[in-house]
């Protein structure tokens, strides 16, 4: 039997080939989203994590522009990064790395030992921008053995030390490339700068050319919404894709009913303070700052200033890492043992001060309510509000300020109590003994046990009003994948993030 198939009509084609078109064109009908568009509260002030303190600047650029020798994970962890595997001497003070072969910078240039050299030396060199100088100070010499091995001998050893190449402060920069990092940064990482829209947003692309896996993204977008209540506007009407750090915790119930959005309420390396100026009357007197420590509730600044979302602390380390000791209760909440303090220490008439409040809401709101406390005890403040470009200079740098609240996101950083020149103006012999076995210690349960010591020095010292652990509450699309839950370092990592199909 034969059969016969007639052609169909001219119009018939064109309906069919119409048909196959739209669906061909639909967004989204056959391939998932290859672009992410991430709000962020604060935008960078530049975008050379080797020469700012701000955590924004790692949160744009970290892992995704810039590589390290080595990266801290998700978890938290040390891994691998530009160096592929490394080797310790006996003596825990000769550290040898294999770089991995066929890394370039954005540029087209190689990278090498050369390279990595260069941006060891520069970090610790005599007037460098690095804000994490410390880091580096161990480091006795840098030797680039050949052009894919590096060796880098310390003075003594140091039991964080490839946690702290795993820094944003510790990336690898290009020699000819340095100088313009701030405003063009040539990395080696999965995504290259593309433009930066000042006061608006930050587009970073797709290297054809990189190294390792490749990303899912093809674009990522960085848009700086300051304010939290545009920043619910803009997750509710799509304008942006995640909030990898929500500022509206008020508005998480209602985010966590809609089933457009994953909601996640991780933690973070974030110690919140009332940061002191221990070097400036009457801060410098031990008593009102204990006066100051049992003045504060710190459970109410964290129910009005982050709506339930925090946890309290009572010294300059993390809830979560199995070295920390809870001193909370050594400042209890107490009113008139304040009063009391101020008192013995001859201000019972009371205390005028100021108090600089930078952007961010846990400092704005919570600042008003430290405000509140403080009076109740006879400390009047001048509350100033204050951007970042006014308070890195003048508080972090020049020391100009009475009291301030920040959150210092660097993660494992108590040793900056240790700094003779930091901005709290702190001095402690005895804190500066344990901090020096605690580099030289590499057993685990050695280091814990001095981690604890010092935490219980710097309570005990009043050095700054330790109010509570940050917590990290991320909202994004319900089809994002790959996104952190919690951040063990200042991080917006897009190398694992993906779209569902």
């Amino acid at each position: 039997m034969i059969r016969t198939i007639s052609k169909p009509s001219a119009f018939a084609s064109f309906a069919l080939a119409l048909a196959a078109s739209a669906v061909a064109f639909v967004p989204g009908a056959y391939a998932a989203k290859t672009s992410l568009n991430m709000g962020m509260v604060l935008q960078p002030p530049h975008l050379d994590p080797t020469a700012g303190a701000p955590a924004a600047i790692d949160e744009v650029v970290y892992s995704n522009v810039f590589e390290g020798l080595t990266r801290i994970d998700r978890n938290g962890a040390v891994q691998p990064g530009l160096a592929e595997s490394w080797t310790v001497s006996e003596d825990g003070k000769t550290y040898t790395f294999k770089l991995r072969s066929g890394v370039k910078f954005h540029d087209g240039s190689d990278f090498t030992a050369e390279d990595a050299k260069f941006s060891l030396d520069r970090a610790r060199a005599e007037g460098t921008e690095n804000a994490q100088k410390a880091l580096f100070e161990g480091i006795a010499t840098v030797e680039a053995a050949d052009p894919a091995t590096l060796m880098v001998t310390l003075s003594s050893p140091a039991g964080n030390f490839l946690f702290n190449l795993g820094w944003g402060d510790a990336v690898m920069v290009a020699p000819e490339s340095a100088e313009t990092n701030k405003t063009k940064p040539v990395g080696t990482g999965p995504f290259v700068f593309s433009n930066w829209v000042k006061g608006s947003s930050l587009t970073l692309k797709k290297n054809a050319d990189y190294w390792g896996d490749a990303v899912a993204l093809e674009t990522a977008t960085f848009k700086f919404i300051p304010d939290p209540a545009a920043a619910l506007s803009a997750m509710l009407a799509g304008d942006v894709d995640a909030f990898a750090n929500f500022p509206a915790p008020e508005t998480i119930p209602q985010l966590q009913a809609d089933p457009r959005f994953t909601v996640v309420v991780g933690s973070t390396e974030g110690e919140t303070i009332l940061s002191t100026n221990n070097a400036k009357p009457p801060f410098d007197n031990i008593k009102v700052r204990q006066a100051i420590a049992h003045a504060i509730d710190r459970q109410a600044i964290i129910d009005g200033a982050m709506f339930g979302l925090g946890t309290p602390i009572g010294t300059h380390f993390a809830p979560h890492h199995p070295a920390y000791v809870d001193l909370v209760g050594q400042y209890a909440y107490d009113p008139e043992k304040a009063k009391a303090l101020l008192a013995e220490a001859g201000f019972a008439d009371g205390i005028k001060a100021t108090i600089k409040l930078p952007p961010p809401s846990y400092a704005r709101r919570g600042g008003e309510i430290i405000a509140d406390q403080l009076r109740k005890v006879g400390i009047e403040l001048e509350i100033i509000p204050v951007e970042w470009a006014v308070w890195v200079p003048e508080v972090f740098k020049a020391k100009d300020y009475d009291l301030t609240i920040v959150s210092h996101t660097e993660p494992m950083d108590i040793g900056i109590y240790g700094r003779p020149d930091y901005y709290f103006n702190y001095k402690s012999d005895a804190l500066d003994a344990t901090l020096a076995k605690l580099n030289e210690t590499v057993d685990e349960k050695g280091r814990y046990a001095l981690m604890a010591e010092a935490q219980k020095t710097i309570s005990g010292d009043a050095v700054n009003g330790f109010l509570f652990q940050l917590a990290k509450a991320g909202v994004w699309d319900a089809k994002v994948k790959g996104l952190w839950e919690n951040s063990p370092i200042q991080a917006n990592d897009l190398t694992d993030v993906s779209w569902d199909d």
